[in-house]
């Protein structure tokens, strides 16, 4: 078998993040999962994790440099047997790795994200049969049933956190402008307040650590995902919500105080004489919160609602013409 730096691909003067950024990326190259057709992938995948064992090993990696011990660990000289770490094989402990090709261990890699993009999510997978295994029951027996020759008989599972829960929450558009606290109910029939993050929209998500499903290694989360539902006259733009108010023609022609509603309560609106349709008034921090915690605006726009056929308006208006070319700007 090749020297441990030769299987990473590695020079022998390689740093700890070297060695642990070339084993991740073999990792996932030949994990069995991905290489399903590929036999040969399975023993290339063990001595690249035996390989990694060893030089992430500061006490055996020095010892394999002055050639004390050999690719597996063992001792090249007679004397070197009993001596502390001859022939020692860490035990791996949470180690999925566990008695794989001399101890292999992974202590120092964060193998929740590892395999991210062999299974997808965070890495995790729950193993069949029940028991939770980060590669989601590998090969069949092939790892487990001592076949393989990296030695996986036996081998020890890290234990793994309890899978995420996801929840939908609708929540209306003007709750979600004021940030107002959402009362959910879990799948384990616990009901809590949750408090909406600044800048809350449509398809936030907001993580709850340990309201998941259990697992050996602790619960995993909730992932809540907001659902805005829509509003019957109000509609989001951006951080501003819109708002198209009706006035009838004496308030637009004469000016008007009008009480308009928010999304925090009515307030009362001067509408300026002569306002037309189309006019946009603005009212400031009437909007959605921003994830600095500022507002944006409540934007209202004016239309002008004339009755029909009103004898009283129509006598009212008799003989007088508005003689302004008000479509000029749509001539040719």
């Amino acid at each position: 078998m090749a020297d441990p730096y030769s299987i990473l691909g590695i020079a022998r003067g390689a740093s700890e993040q070297d060695i642990k950024s070339a084993y991740r990326k073999l990792a996932k190259q030949f994990h069995p999962d991905a290489n399903k057709d590929n036999p040969g992938a399975a023993d290339r995948f063990s001595q690249i994790t035996q390989a990694y064992d060893l030089l992430s090993d500061k006490d055996k990696r020095a010892k394999f440099d002055r050639g004390e011990i050999d690719m597996d660990g063992n001792p090249k000289m007679p004397f070197g047997y009993g001596q502390r770490g001859g022939g020692q094989y860490r035990q791996a402990g949470g180690n999925p790795f566990g008695g794989m090709g001399g101890g292999a261990s992974t202590d120092d890699v964060d193998l929740s994200d590892l395999f991210e993009g062999i299974f997808g999510g965070g890495g995790q997978r729950r193993a069949r049969g029940g028991q939770d295994n980060p590669f989601g029951g590998m090969g069949g027996g092939g790892m487990g049933g001592g076949g393989m020759g990296g030695g996986f008989a036996g081998a020890q599972r890290r234990p793994t956190k309890g899978a995420n829960v996801n929840y939908r929450l609708a929540v209306t558009l003007t709750d979600i402008a004021n940030l107002e606290k959402q009362r959910i109910t879990l799948a384990d029939g616990k009901t809590i307040d949750l408090k909406l993050p600044d800048g809350a929209e449509d398809g936030t998500q907001m993580r709850l650590a340990g309201k998941g499903d259990p697992g050996p290694a602790g619960n995993g989360d909730a992932i809540v995902t907001i659902v805005e539902q829509a509003h019957r006259f109000f509609r989001r733009d951006g951080d501003d919500v819109r708002l198209d108010l009706p006035i009838t023609l004496d308030e637009a022609v004469n000016g008007a105080k009008i009480k308009v509603p928010t999304t925090s309560g009515a307030v009362m609106l001067t509408v300026s004489p002569g306002s037309s349709s189309g006019k946009v008034l603005r009212l400031k921090g009437k909007g959605f919160t921003r994830k600095d915690g500022s507002r944006g605006d409540q934007l209202v726009t004016l239309t002008i609602d004339l009755p029909e056929q009103d004898p009283e308006l129509a006598r009212r208006l008799e003989g007088w013409t508005d003689i302004r070319n008000i479509r000029s700007r749509l001539s040719e």
